[in-house]
């Protein structure tokens, strides 16, 4: 007779310390993790996302890369994708009430969801789950009951919200709701462990109180750092200053050269699985005084290989080398068709080439979208006309314009 064979769970130490250590901000409670994960156990590892989006940026890998990594070990990895959730939206780090999103927003946003997040994990191993499938369905009795758990006190003592109601700002009700929405889903899937930014934290140890009033034993927690963006700022989608896994292999080199220098020894340590050996010579090296380029261009090159190989890894950074090193305009840059009369910031959206028309504004207003080589663009409302033209967004992201 033939049962199902039991999972191979890894058992190493040097191993277990690197997943609680690297990238790590915080372990509720780690000591106890520790024992779990050297008991031979197979343990549940819950990491949710919301479809706020309809990309999954580089900032959004990390625990992501995590989740990978105690895959890695033999663990049950359970990604929640929040058809639910997202609806609703999670304030957790922003400074004013996040609108609720339209149904067909969020379902729009699934289409490549799962297809992305196959980038960085063998979603063959993986537990998937849309949290529809248990908030969809509860009443406001279970709700009340949930609810019952936390105090208001509890809520408004968190920072951003605190901060918001001292500035005279809206909180509404719903926003209130989120974190025992995030926390019923661990009770749903019975997870041992959460994976989430330090912005989650609240949600995070909400689903251990959750967990507690349901008979369940409350999960670890792991928090991960935020990344900065393009900017300088918190990676974020809605600001336009991000590194998507969808970028061509020629833009995603381009965007992570364009970060500030003293982001490289962070971006190879949270958003890679380099050696940490190897991170710490990068690292010494530009102590030293290496060109921080040089650096950054093995950075660059490591990201694109992570997604879409060694061979496009190469030839973008060849691209990289030709146009900035030589200043050639790049043979390979995207071609956009588009009507005569249409307008430049419609057309730039509608490709992708700016994430919003603020981003378009603000591009435009900083002087950095210019007729290649060096023409200025000033005007918003530039429309295409019936020339073909090679056209510069910002330092790294070259297009040819081309009217049908």
């Amino acid at each position: 007779m033939f049962g199902v064979s039991k999972p191979k769970i890894i058992v190493d130490e040097k191993k277990i310390d690197e997943v609680l250590t690297r990238g790590v901000e915080e372990v509720v409670d780690g000591e106890q993790l520790r024992k779990k994960l050297k008991s031979g156990k197979q343990l549940r590892i819950k990491l949710g996302i919301d479809p706020t989006s309809p990309n999954i940026h580089i900032g959004r890998t990390i625990p992501l890369l995590k989740l990978r990594d105690f895959q890695n070990l033999g663990h049950k990895i359970v990604l929640i994708i929040g058809d639910f959730t997202g609806l609703i939206g999670d304030t957790s780090d922003k400074d004013s009430e996040r609108p609720m999103l339209p149904e067909e927003v969020i379902k729009e946003n699934l289409r490549n969801y799962v297809k992305q997040a196959e980038k960085v994990i063998d979603m063959k191993k993986c537990e998937i789950h849309y949290n529809s499938e248990w908030l969809g369905k509860l009443n406001y009795y279970e709700i009340g009951r949930q609810a019952d758990i936390f105090s208001l006190s509890d809520f408004i003592s968190r920072e951003n919200i605190k901060k918001r109601l001292d500035d005279g700002k809206r909180v509404s009700l719903r926003e209130l709701m989120y974190p025992l929405m995030q926390g019923y889903d661990s009770v749903a899937i019975k997870s041992d462990v959460e994976l989430g930014g330090t912005d989650q934290r609240f949600n995070l140890l909400a689903g251990r109180d959750l967990q507690r009033s349901y008979g369940q034993k409350p999960q670890d927690i792991l928090t991960n750092p935020l990344i900065e963006g393009l900017d300088g700022r918190k990676m974020s989608s809605s600001w336009g200053n991000v590194i998507n896994l969808f970028d061509s292999p020629n833009d995603m080199y381009g965007k992570v050269m364009s970060l500030k220098d003293e982001l490289i020894v962070k971006y190879f340590t949270l958003t890679t699985r380099l050696e940490i050996e190897k991170i710490e010579e990068y690292k010494k090296d530009l102590e030293s005084g290496e060109n921080p380029k040089n650096i950054k261009m093995k950075l660059a090159k490591e990201i694109v290989k992570m997604y879409h190989g060694e061979k496009s890894a190469e030839e973008a950074e060849k691209s990289f080398e030709d146009t900035f090193s030589k200043g050639e305009f790049p043979n390979n840059a995207q071609i956009i068709i588009a009507k005569k009369g249409d307008k430049l910031v419609d057309v730039f959206t509608k490709n992708k080439i700016v994430e919003s028309k603020s981003e378009f504004r603000r591009l435009l207003e900083a002087g950095a979208i210019s007729d290649y080589p060096d023409k200025k663009i000033n005007d918003p409302n530039e429309v295409v006309g019936e020339d073909e033209r090679k056209i510069k967004t910002g330092k790294k992201t070259f297009v040819i314009l081309r009217p049908e």
